[in-house]
C-alpha cells in the first residue's frame, strides 16, 4: 500500500488530521530519513542502506503516523529515547494549553488542532539521522 492509498482510504476527518500532521513532519524531517508504509502506518525511517543492523531486519523507525478507530497517533521515537525531547513535548503542550495524551513514544490525538504543531516540528527536527544511528547502536551494545 502507498501513503496516498492509505490516506485516501481514511474517513475525511481522520485523513485531514493525518495530512496536516504529515506536512509538519515532512517539513521538519532531517535529511536522510525516508517516508514509507509499514503495515497501517506512515513511517519515517532510517533506510537499510544506511543502517542495516537493526534488531528485526527492517528499517529503524524515527517517527510514524497512524489512524485508529478512536484516535490518530504520532510516534516520536526520539522523544522516547531522550528525556530532553520528552520534556520539550510536555512543556510545549503545557504552554499551548493542550492536553498531552502520550504513551512511551506515542502521542494520541483526534485532530491536528489538538497538537502544538510548532513543538512537534521542533522535536521531529531535533535528531539528525547520523545521531539517531549512533543512539541505536549504543542501545544495542547495552
Amino acid at each position: 500500500m502507498t501513503v496516498a492509498a492509505y490516506l485516501k482510504a481514511l474517513p475525511p476527518e481522520r485523513r485531514k488530521a493525518l495530512e496536516q500532521v504529515r506536512r509538519v513532519v515532512k517539513r521538519h524531517l532531517p535529511k536522510g530519513y525516508k517516508e514509507e508504509m509499514a503495515g497501517n502506518a506512515i513511517t519515517y525511517v532510517v533506510p537499510l542502506s544506511k543502517y542495516p543492523e537493526t534488531y528485526n531486519g527492517k528499517p529503524l523507525w524515527y517517527a510514524a503516523l497512524d489512524s485508529r478507530k478512536s484516535h490518530a497517533s504520532l510516534h516520536l521515537m526520539g522523544a522516547y529515547g531522550s528525556m530532553e525531547l520528552r520534556w520539550r513535548l510536555i512543556e510545549g503542550f503545557k504552554k499551548a494549553g493542550k492536553r498531552l495524551d502520550m504513551g512511551k513514544a506515542c502521542i494520541r490525538f483526534r485532530d491536528a488542532a489538538d497538537l502544538p504543531l510548532d513543538v512537534i516540528g521542533e522535536v521531529v527536527a531535533a535528531v539528525p539521522m547520523a545521531r539517531y544511528i549512533e543512539i541505536a547502536e549504543a542501545a544495542r551494545r547495552r
